[in-house]
C-alpha cells in the first residue's frame, strides 16, 4: 500500500522553499530538491514540479501558509492535479523557545504539522468570487481615500478661519467651496487641488458601484445578496460585499463559529474559579467585520418595514421576510436592554453585530438549494 506524502511549501513572492515528510513516520521532514530545496516562484516551474513530484511521489498531498502571494499558487497546483490546501497561519503552532527562523525551517515544520494533522486550512473561494470581492474592496478603498480628501480639504479651511456652515458636501456646500476666495492665492491652488480630488474620487466611486451592479447580474450568488438585501440595514453594496467576504456560510456548521471566524467573540483569560472575558478577538476577516458592525447599527431604531425595505423585499419568500422580521425584533430588542443596562454604546453595537451574524448563517442555511453549483459541491464533498 503506497503511503501519503505531505509536502509543506514556504511560499514568498521570488521562491518557494520545499519539504516532504512521510505518514506514519517518526522521522523528521526532509528538504526536497537541489538548491537547497528552493526553487522560483514562476508558473513554468510549477508546472515542472507539479510532474517532478508526480513521478517522485504516487501519492501525495501540499500545503502553503496564506500571505499576500493569495490564493493563485493553490489554484494551479489544483489545476495541474495535485492535492493542495492553504493554511492559517495565526494558528500554526509556534513553541516559544524557537529564535531560530528559515525559509528551509519553516517548509519542513509545515511538512510536519500537516502530516501530523495540527494544521488549520482556510476556504480557497473560486476565482470568480474572488474577482467580484477584489471590485468591491477597491471600492471600499475608493470610499476611504475620499473620506480622508474631504477631512484634509476640512482641516485646511479651519486652519484658515473657515466654518462653512449647512450639510456637509451637499451641492449647495461644493458650490460655496467652488465660490470662496481666500486671502493668499496660493491657498486657493490648494483649495482647487482639494476640490479636483475630491471629484475625482466621487467619479471613482460612482464607476466602481456600476461595475459591482453589472457583476451582481451576472453573478451566481445574485439570489442571496438579494435575500440578504431584504433585511434591514443592507442595501445593494453592503450585501455585495458581505457575501463575497464570507462566501459558502454552511461551511460552519454553528453559527458561533461563524463569530470566532470574524473576530466578534470576547477574549478570554480564565483559570480555575476566576472567570475573565475582554475585548473582541479581532482576529478573521477585518472587512467583513467592519461592514457587519456598520450594518448593525441599523437596529437601533425600532422594528419598521420602511417603504424601501418592503420594495427592496419585493419577490422574497416568506420564509426570509419572516427571517427579516424576527431579526428586526430580536436585534432592537437586545440593543434597548443592553443600553438600559448602562452599557457603552460601542460594545452594545458589537453585541448586535455577533447576534446578526447568526441571522445571517441562518439565511444561508434557508438559502441553501440557491447556492451557487461550486459551493454545493464543496458542501457535499
Amino acid at each position: 500500500m503506497n503511503k501519503t506524502y505531505y509536502i509543506g511549501l514556504d511560499v514568498h513572492k521570488e521562491k518557494i522553499s520545499i519539504a516532504y515528510a512521510l505518514e506514519g513516520s517518526r522521522e523528521e521532514a526532509t528538504y526536497y530538491g537541489t538548491c537547497g530545496g528552493s526553487v522560483p516562484n514562476t508558473e513554468v516551474t510549477l508546472r515542472r514540479l507539479a510532474k517532478k513530484l508526480g513521478v517522485n511521489f504516487k501519492d501525495l498531498k501540499v500545503c502553503y501558509e496564506a500571505g499576500p502571494t493569495g490564493f493563485v499558487l493553490a489554484r494551479r497546483l489544483i489545476h495541474l492535479g495535485l492535492e493542495c490546501v492553504v493554511i492559517a497561519p495565526t494558528k500554526t503552532e509556534r513553541k516559544p523557545g524557537e529564535k531560530v527562523k528559515t525559509d528551509r525551517r519553516d517548509a519542513k515544520k509545515l511538512a510536519k504539522l500537516f502530516r501530523n494533522g495540527d494544521l488549520t486550512a482556510v476556504h480557497i473561494p473560486p476565482a470568480s468570487d474572488e474577482a467580484v470581492r477584489d471590485v468591491c474592496r477597491a471600492r471600499t478603498d475608493a470610499v476611504d481615500d475620499l473620506s480622508r480628501t474631504k477631512q484634509r480639504l476640512k482641516a485646511f479651511l479651519l486652519r484658515n478661519g473657515y466654518r462653512p456652515q449647512g450639510a456637509n458636501w451637499s451641492a449647495k456646500y461644493m458650490r460655496y467651496l467652488r465660490e470662496l476666495v481666500l486671502a493668499d492665492p496660493n491657498q486657493k491652488i490648494v483649495l482647487e487641488e482639494y476640490l479636483q480630488a475630491i471629484d475625482t474620487g466621487m467619479e471613482r466611486v460612482a464607476r466602481l458601484e456600476t461595475k459591482m451592479f453589472e457583476l451582481l447580474e451576472e453573478w451566481e450568488w445574485k439570489p442571496v445578496v438579494e435575500a440578504l438585501m431584504a433585511f434591514k440595514g443592507f442595501q445593494e453594496v453592503a450585501a455585495m460585499i458581505t457575501i463575497s467576504e464570507l462566501g459558502d456560510l454552511t461551511r460552519f456548521k454553528h453559527p458561533r463559529q461563524l463569530m470566532g471566524f470574524l473576530g466578534l467573540v470576547p477574549g478570554e483569560d480564565s483559570t480555575g474559579e476566576r472567570r475573565r472575558q475582554g475585548a473582541i478577538t479581532k482576529c478573521g476577516n477585518s472587512h467583513a467585520r467592519w461592514l457587519l458592525i456598520e450594518s448593525a447599527q441599523a437596529y437601533r431604531s425600532s422594528p419598521k418595514v420602511s417603504a424601501a425595505l418592503s420594495k427592496r423585499q419585493d419577490g422574497q419568500s416568506r420564509k426570509v421576510k419572516e427571517l427579516s422580521w424576527r431579526t428586526q425584533n430580536r436585534l432592537s430588542g437586545r440593543y434597548r436592554k443592553l443600553k438600559a443596562r448602562g452599557k457603552r454604546e460601542n460594545k452594545v453595537i458589537v453585541a448586535v453585530a455577533r447576534e446578526l451574524c447568526a441571522f445571517i448563517w441562518e439565511l444561508h442555511q434557508l438559502m441553501r438549494d440557491a447556492l451557487p453549483a461550486s459551493a454545493q459541491t464543496q458542501r457535499n464533498s
